[in-house]
């Protein structure tokens, strides 16, 4: 078993593989909690991917290895609120969450750990996740005396609806992988020998969608959930995707009874 004293952390890593990006936090060692490095380094990673067509699905992940209890992420590091360049440390953190959940890819977060903090948020601005059973999910903003910023309260009401959202908020206290479940803030919860596996499927499902046709999708259901519905761009979506090189594939490959292959186009 690897020993936490052995794994030297670093910011966030982004590896590319057959249209898949992942990005892992690694600070096992300080249960994956975010430094400022940390948050400029998602960014960039986020406009990497963003701007690659290749890449269809963002997984978003956590090194785990070697601690006693799982944990995804603690949040951000909250001595940098004691510094003078703390003190406006929400307004980056809110910039990564807001980048993230409106990146182009389909995002997957792979939830190996407990999550506290403002990686709450991160979680929830992605657009499916599978959690490991046994995790707890905890807000504790108003336990510390801060009042959260704006994007991250409407994404809280938007994923978790306005009951869920005055249960994190108003108590701090924490949300189990089977809660989130039954809120429907997980696609599923799976046992540690499992979890991998789910992730994976969940993963290669959306990987094989048609790309132009779910992206575009994406963006207007996140639109309508934040109460921006613009029905021209909508339609507009839809007559693009209806003259789509993909829409006449997917309907061939529907007659021809095989997979289609799918272009973007």
């Amino acid at each position: 078993m690897t020993s936490l004293e052995s794994i030297v952390p670093s910011e966030p890593q982004l590896s590319l593989r057959d249209g898949v990006a992942t990005i892992t936090f690694n600070r096992p060692v300080h249960r994956n909690r975010l430094e400022d490095a940390d948050l400029r380094a998602l960014l960039r990673h986020f406009e990497r991917v963003d701007t690659d067509a290749s890449i269809r699905v963002v997984k978003l992940t956590a090194n785990t290895q070697g601690q006693p209890r799982p944990v995804f992420c603690a949040g951000y590091h909250i001595g940098g609120f004691d510094s003078e360049a703390g003190l406006d440390a929400s307004i980056p953190f809110e910039r990564v969450a807001d980048a993230l959940a409106a990146l182009r890819p389909v995002t997957v977060c792979a939830l190996n750990g407990s999550v506290y903090g403002g990686a709450t948020d991160l979680v929830l601005a992605c657009d499916l996740c599978v959690g490991l059973s046994g995790i707890e999910f905890r807000m504790p903003a108003t336990a510390l005396g801060l009042h959260y910023y704006p994007s991250g309260l409407q994404r809280y009401v938007a994923r978790m609806g306005i009951s869920g959202a005055k249960r994190a908020f108003l108590t701090a206290r924490p949300f189990t992988a089977e809660m989130l479940l039954r809120m429907g803030c997980l696609e599923e919860v799976a046992e540690v020998q499992a979890f991998d596996g789910a992730v994976a499927r969940l993963v290669d499902e959306i990987s094989n969608l048609a790309p132009l046709a779910l992206q575009s999708t994406k963006r207007s259901l996140d639109e309508i959930a934040i109460g921006r519905m613009d029905v021209e761009a909508i339609r507009q979506r839809e007559a693009l995707t209806a003259g789509s090189l993909d829409f006449a594939e997917g309907r061939a490959a529907f007659q021809e009874k095989r997979k289609p292959r799918f272009t973007g186009s």
